[in-house]
């Protein structure tokens, strides 16, 4: 079965420095000849440090940003040379998951016209269809009925995350880039969150490209894993080889970092925090 997603050659750079006649001589290269895929069902996660490239990488691949060279295929389509009405349809099929869901959702919309607003703008359903399915998306992450009229200042961080979630399942993707999803949330809505995106995926069959700097979380969500280093992927495997016998030396200190296993931030007591969420109990 060929790759859902198909990723070669990646470039894009940022004006750094301009003379006194406004001419750019000297650029900041984010992506540097980025390439890999993506497998129906797969979640790849891209790890690396702050200011490695990462979230650069999964805006080009929805094409969110534009790159200088290199091309995106997308269950076999060109997304690069989509024209509007083609993009339009690619978004349906391909969604985000913002790392700060504050400022992801319209703080002056409820949360039933929030996640409902990709149903109004894509499909041709009426409100009452729209409101079932965004009610019905909803309870399924966790919330109740009675706060579908609810703003996002009136719910916590892991219920505005699980809101997101939500949001981006509206069109039912197949795929969705998560943006260090759960970065500001404590270990413990850590693994609720992620227990949730783990059921999405068995129940959907969702490819997920997941970018974190926490190795512990890529290591227990991931099939495969891509370490960036300054605009690089330097490294690419499955999680159980990357871990167990990393090879490029970045890598290496990567993986030595990655707290005891006693650590409350380890990926054992991580997967022991997920074991213990259930995901119908997801009120925190």
């Amino acid at each position: 079965m060929s790759p859902l997603l198909e990723v070669s050659g990646l470039m894009k750079s940022y004006p750094l420095r301009r003379n006194m006649f406004g001419k750019v001589v000297e650029r900041s290269q984010v992506s540097k000849d980025v390439s890999f895929t993506l497998n129906r069902g797969e979640t790849l996660g891209i790890v690396g440090e702050s200011g490695a490239g990462k979230s650069t990488i999964g805006r080009q691949a929805l094409r969110l940003i534009e790159p200088d060279a290199g091309s995106v295929t997308f269950d076999g389509a060109d997304v690069l040379s989509m024209n509007s009405r083609e993009l339009r349809v690619f978004r349906r099929r391909a969604q985000m998951i913002f790392q700060d869901p504050y400022s992801s959702l319209d703080p002056h919309m409820s949360i039933r016209d929030a996640v409902g607003e990709p149903i109004t703008i894509h499909q041709d359903v009426s409100a009452r269809e729209r409101d079932e399915k965004v009610r019905v998306l909803l309870e399924r992450v966790g919330l109740r009925e009675d706060q579908l009229l609810k703003y996002p200042r009136e719910f916590s961080g892991g219920q505005l995350q699980r809101i997101a979630i939500a949001r981006a399942l509206t069109l039912d993707p197949e795929f969705i880039v998560c943006d260090e999803p759960v970065a500001a949330l404590d270990v413990s809505i850590q693994a609720q969150v992620l227990n949730l995106l783990l059921d999405l995926q068995q129940e959907r069959g969702l490819a997920y490209i997941f970018i974190s700097h926490d190795l512990s979380l890529v290591r227990y969500l991931a099939h495969r894993v891509a370490v960036m280093y300054q605009g690089e992927i330097v490294e690419i495997g499955t999680s159980e080889e990357l871990f167990e016998n990393p090879q490029h030396p970045y890598t290496q200190k990567l993986v030595s970092a990655i707290p005891h296993p006693r650590s409350r931030c380890s990926p054992d007591a991580l997967a022991g925090a997920v074991a213990m969420s259930s995901a119908e109990d997801l009120s925190c």
